[in-house]
């Protein structure tokens, strides 16, 4: 059979891509759900408060939870494909409010792009190799 790809054999190994995506997407998700509820708090209530989101404070610490639990989700693999849609649709709620005030977020709008894209892929593909979701093949 004729193929174009360089490394065939590679497909063997093809549950681990949604491993090492989810691993890392979980620590950072861990991370900025961390910073929003440690020394990040008052920057995001403020910024959420700004965009008249009331009470800021009630969801700031939501926010700052769903992603921290969300992270270790993902770190787990457990729920992968509902943590998964949750926090792409987070990303895309940040990415949003970076485009429409720049000056509220500190991140770049392609650091919300590529997780929320990280995020659609394991909707898609689970949660790979060492994972309570373990996939049945």
């Amino acid at each position: 059979m004729q193929t174009f790809n360089i490394f065939p054999e590679l497909f063997t190994y093809s549950l681990i891509a949604p491993l090492i995506l989810r691993v890392v997407a979980g620590f950072v998700f861990f991370n900025l759900g961390s910073l929003k509820l440690g020394k990040e708090k008052n920057g995001w209530i403020n910024s959420l408060h700004i965009l008249g989101v009331k009470p800021a404070g009630f969801f700031a610490g939501l926010l700052g939870v769903a992603e921290a639990l969300g992270g270790l989700l993902l770190i787990v693999g457990a729920y992968t494909q509902i943590t998964a849609l949750i926090l792409a649709v987070i990303c895309v709620s940040e990415l949003l409010i970076e485009y429409k005030e720049e000056s509220i977020l500190k991140r770049d709008m392609v650091f919300y792009l590529l997780l929320a894209s990280i995020c659609v892929s394991l909707l898609l593909t689970g949660a790979g190799l060492l994972a309570v979701d373990i996939p049945v093949l």
